[in-house]
């Protein structure tokens, strides 16, 4: 009784529900990648029992199974995929058609589950789209990755991402839109922006003052909330950093970073998403739109709309500056990235997009950054539960945690694009039936049938 009592407060300390229809799972013989950094150990055994990891041994160690026994030999087992920096489709406008909203975005979450990942964040949003599905996904009612979500983000008049924000100017004065949206959105994490834009081929913007900023975050905290803070630049890091954030939305690209930035992000180990796939997606697109042939790509996008992209899409983004001034940047970006991560930061993964096939897309950015596969594993998974707050429970395989489970068929540590090649989906104990994913390209056969 005292041990479904534990397993109970965890679960409603991530407000999901335990399964109804839990069952026991042993995945023996596998070469397991714990998302812990720890080196990838051979011939193991990983049991599940309901939505939580129970033992983690030798498989010459383990003990008879109950439940379904599932053979590894010759695959690979690691957490799910973490997207810690998403805006789900349809949005961002003011007044989003809610009927259209949600069947978008509904096919977006099943287009990151099916590509292996269990957990995203939802870094801003329209609260009317998101928080529904963030309560339906915590009810069992939508197949979806676990939904984190911030709502409306903080921000000050007229400055980045107003659009989808509550301003505040004073904070004393605006105390009360604080206090409603806490009441009223609960926010898993709290984002607000440290932008005054002027850079690429953008004008600049009113900033929010770095006073208020601190306060702001204060107050969240004090309410329990952690804090991520969208910036773009060196000064603005460093600014956010020392106004107690939590978490960093992005990487600096505005230009190379100092070595002194570097010192400062190892010593603070301030958790940041990488999102660099947000800006290589317009020189991609606009080059080599056959990237969107790819059988993730072309399940989760329907055949219009891949055709639209590769044509209307594509030729406004050869039109745009910000098209080329993202292909410059982006290599900088990767750069600061691997200087931050070899130097001992904490690097998360994060896209900025609406599906599962960039994240992907990320992991081979972050490769080609110069960051080995093996740590890329750890980024993608246990350093965006770092992120969150919520390491205790998700991002890595070991008793107790959730069971949110990748069983792969080929090394992902040799290739990062063997993260692709999937043999089972887990989320909270159960394997995902990728034939009842309501994915834009149509019904996918099921990988795995236990």
């Amino acid at each position: 009784m005292k041990k479904f009592a534990l397993l109970a407060a965890c679960a409603l300390a991530l407000s999901l529900p335990r399964a109804a229809s839990a069952e026991a799972w042993a995945i023996e013989h596998v070469t397991l990648i714990d998302g812990t950094g720890h080196a990838p150990s051979s011939d193991m055994t990983v049991t599940v029992d309901g939505d939580r990891i129970t033992g983690v041994m030798p498989s010459a160690l383990a003990r008879s199974p109950r439940g379904h026994v599932i053979d590894g030999h010759g695959r690979y087992l690691m957490p799910g995929l973490m997207d810690v920096h998403i805006h789900l489709q349809g949005g961002a406008g003011p007044q989003p058609d809610l009927a259209s909203t949600k069947a978008a975005a509904t096919q977006a979450l099943a287009s990151f589950l099916y590509s292996g990942v269990t957990t995203v964040y939802d870094a801003g949003n329209q609260a009317n789209v998101i928080l529904p599905l963030r309560a339906d996904e915590r009810a069992g009612k939508i197949l979806s990755p676990r939904i984190f979500a911030t709502g409306n983000l903080i921000t000050y008049p007229g400055s980045h991402g107003s659009g989808m924000a509550v301003t505040i100017q004073d904070f004393e004065k605006d105390k009360e839109k604080l206090d409603r949206h806490i009441a009223e959105q609960q926010p898993d994490v709290v984002k607000l922006t440290l932008e005054e834009e002027g850079w690429g081929a953008r004008p600049m913007i009113p900033i929010m003052p770095v006073a208020l900023l601190e306060q702001i975050i204060r107050y969240y905290n004090l309410h329990g909330i952690r804090s991520t803070v969208h910036i773009s630049s060196e000064l603005r890091s460093e600014e956010a950093i020392f106004a107690g954030a939590d978490s960093l939305a992005h990487p600096v690209i505005q230009g190379p970073v100092s070595d002194s930035f570097v010192k400062l992000m190892a010593a603070k180990k301030i958790p940041f998403a990488s999102t660099l796939t947000i800006g290589e997606n317009y020189s991609r697109l606009a080059e080599h739109p056959e990237f969107l042939d790819q059988p993730l790509y072309a399940a989760s996008f329907s055949a219009a709309d891949r055709q639209t992209l590769k044509t209307k899409t594509r030729a406004d983004y050869q039109a745009r500056l910000w098209t080329s001034w993202m292909k410059l940047m982006t290599p900088v970006a990767e750069e600061n990235i691997r200087k931050v991560h070899a130097a001992g930061g904490v690097v998360a993964l994060g896209t900025d997009q609406s599906s599962g096939p960039a994240s992907h897309r990320e992991l081979e950015l972050l490769v080609a950054a110069g960051i080995k596969p093996f740590d890329v594993i750890t980024i993608a998974t246990h350093n965006g539960a770092v992120l969150l707050g919520k390491a205790d429970q998700l991002g890595s395989v070991e008793p107790g945690k959730l069971a949110d489970l990748l069983l792969l068929n080929a090394d992902p540590t040799a290739d990062i694009n063997n993260v692709k090649k999937i043999a089972f989906v887990m989320k909270g104990g159960q394997i995902i039936d990728e034939s009842q994913l309501p994915l834009a390209g149509g019904q996918q056969a099921r990988r795995f049938t236990p």
